[in-house]
């Protein structure tokens, strides 16, 4: 079995775990489960999600990390550095969006891939970011095992996820993907009625 633990904090973003996390769970080689270093986190929106770990209890052998945005991730936390941390030196797939890149942003961990995030702007006070140059004007990007993606792009930040852990044949993840960004009609007219 798989795994993929989806780290959220307070004031998440709740539209930017949907599609990843759906479609994991679709699999029945997949376990996808929630973290945080609270048992108890509410989204943007209002969703309360009572998580399945709390950071100190993730289990090493993972298959993806997502950390998701959202207007908490402003904080100074050794733990989540060290997640990580071990995780990207341990060549598992580790993914952010939106606030939780400026996090990584913050603390160093983009240094040596390319990456993008919501805006290089809010990063010019980060003493430990020095890799300016690998900022990437896109809606999210993959180098090795780092996905990064800005708040706007919870589709191709999903894609990459997914071509990342293999989860399907390239055609097909696209096809998956497409069906959300084309909608049903531009979807069947191109690939025929995907509920047929």
């Amino acid at each position: 079995m798989k795994q993929a633990i989806v780290f959220l904090l307070d004031e998440y973003a709740d539209w930017e775990p949907s599609y990843i996390a759906s479609i994991l769970n679709s699999d029945t080689t997949w376990n996808v489960k929630t973290a945080s270093i609270k048992p108890k986190v509410t989204s943007i929106g209002g969703f309360q999600v009572d998580v399945d770990y709390l950071i100190e209890n993730i289990p090493q052998n993972i298959d993806l990390l997502v950390l998701i945005g959202g207007n908490s991730w402003e904080i100074t936390n050794s733990s989540i550095v060290k997640l990580v941390t071990y995780h990207l030196k341990q060549g598992n797939i580790v993914s952010a969006i939106c606030g939780a890149v400026d996090f990584l942003a913050q603390n160093g961990l983009l240094e040596g891939y390319k990456h993008t995030g919501n805006t290089q702007f809010l990063w010019t006070d980060f003493e430990s970011y020095t890799n300016a140059a690998d900022f990437c004007e896109e809606q999210a990007v993959r180098d090795r095992n780092l996905i990064t993606a800005n708040g706007t792009a919870p589709l191709e930040f999903s894609q990459l996820c997914l071509e990342a852990v293999r989860f399907d044949e390239p055609k097909e993840i696209t096809k998956t993907i497409d069906l959300y960004k084309m909608g049903y009609y531009g979807y069947v007219e191109k690939y025929g009625d995907p509920f047929s």
